[in-house]
């Protein structure tokens, strides 16, 4: 299993508590607690190892100019027209994507073009699937502009998440499907496009990042 670049730190961290939990339930003469601590040590690095895996992934090779790719794994939460006045700067369509902690964590860039906008915000830590999650919670917000069109979207922490990790900043040239980061322990994802978006997901329909098609623009 490959481990995403992004949680290295975070793994190293997890491998050391746990050592230190497997020497000290050596240590102790108690045998239900030793195995206990043995137990819980197992189930705490095997977790932390499937949450940071880093699938390989490719994009579809039939992929249009209009197509936008969803960002990251999850399950479709919402799907509704907004006012979008950061980077769109007008109606648009927003997808929010919720990802429980058991999805692949790594995010990928929706479509292809030159990064225009970056925007970190501290915020709240309400729980992700909560709509308010999306205008309160600590955000990244980056907006890319392609050869038709812009996108604006992003990585929203949720009540476990606390840690949101960010490679693009503007001037920056990137593909569909690239990696660029990772939102640590459950969160949220949400890509704004244009108004006149079709929209190829429904709500609660599961999605993979960098291969699930989220919409199409048309010319």
């Amino acid at each position: 299993m490959r481990l995403t670049i992004y949680g290295r730190s975070t793994v190293l961290t997890a491998l050391l508590i746990t050592l230190a939990v497997d020497i000290a339930a050596l240590l102790i003469p108690n045998e239900i607690a030793k195995l206990v601590l043995l137990v819980l040590s197992v189930v705490f690095i095997s977790f932390t190892l499937y949450f940071f895996r880093d699938p390989v992934r490719h994009v579809p090779k039939d992929l249009k100019s209009g197509d936008i790719i969803s960002p990251a794994d999850g399950k479709v939460m919402m799907i509704e027209e907004i006012e979008e006045n950061e980077f769109i700067k007008g109606p648009a369509k927003v997808i929010g994507i919720f990802l429980s902690p058991l999805n692949v964590h790594v995010n990928r860039v929706p479509i292809s073009g030159t990064v225009k906008f970056y925007q970190y915000i501290k915020g709240e830590f309400i729980a992700a699937y909560d709509h308010a999650s999306a205008d309160k919670n600590e955000r990244t917000v980056i907006g890319i502009e392609g050869e038709r069109f812009k996108v604006l979207f992003k990585q929203i922490t949720g009540f476990v998440a606390r840690r949101i990790v960010c490679e693009l900043r503007v001037g920056d040239k990137v593909k569909i499907g690239e990696k660029f980061g990772m939102i640590k322990f459950g969160s949220r994802t949400d890509v704004i496009m244009p108004i006149n978006a079709n929209i190829k997901v429904s709500v609660n329909q599961k999605v993979t990042g960098g291969i699930t098609l989220l919409a199409e623009v048309p010319e």
